[in-house]
């Protein structure tokens, strides 16, 4: 299904769902970050996805990692909340969800990497080749905050 995102654009149609999600940012030992290219839009961006009925949010990140990246992870902190009004994602089936996502810090502890049907490619890259890569904003925002170090442990 494609998919387009809008970010503090006036002439974004109007939000009519409003569904909890989850992103992870995944930090190997060499410090390397795992991005996916999306199908629906060509973009790089985290693992992450929605929250199903029976899951936490900590647990829909560790789900939605595995599916996308064929990575099992364990969630080390918390990177941030993003639920920005302003930021849309319009579905050609005609849903317009408004943001709302957690992101995640995490680390791989199984797994081989593995393009899901979602993506076209999963891989590693050293925060300084992330800068290049074209992304929406917010995925970039997602990744600057990770960069920026203010990532709370999980309690």
């Amino acid at each position: 299904m494609a998919r387009r995102d809008y970010e503090d654009d006036p002439s974004a149609p109007e939000a009519n769902s409003l569904v909890p999600a989850a992103s992870t940012v995944v930090v190997d030992d060499s410090g390397r970050v795992l991005l996916q290219r999306r199908a629906d839009n060509n973009m790089w961006a985290l693992p992450g996805g929605a929250m199903n009925f029976g899951e936490s949010l900590p647990e829909c990140a560790v789900r939605e990692t595995r599916e996308e990246s064929g990575l099992d992870v364990e969630l080390i902190g918390i990177v941030g909340t993003y639920t920005n009004p302003g930021h849309v994602f319009a579905y050609d089936d005609g849903e317009v969800r408004q943001e709302f996502s957690i992101c995640f810090l995490a680390r791989p502890v199984d797994g081989t990497l593995t393009v899901s049907s979602e993506s076209t490619d999963v891989r590693w890259f050293t925060p300084q080749e992330i800068d290049g890569l074209p992304m929406v904003p917010s995925i970039r925002k997602r990744v600057d905050d990770w960069r920026q170090g203010n990532t709370p442990a999980l309690r």
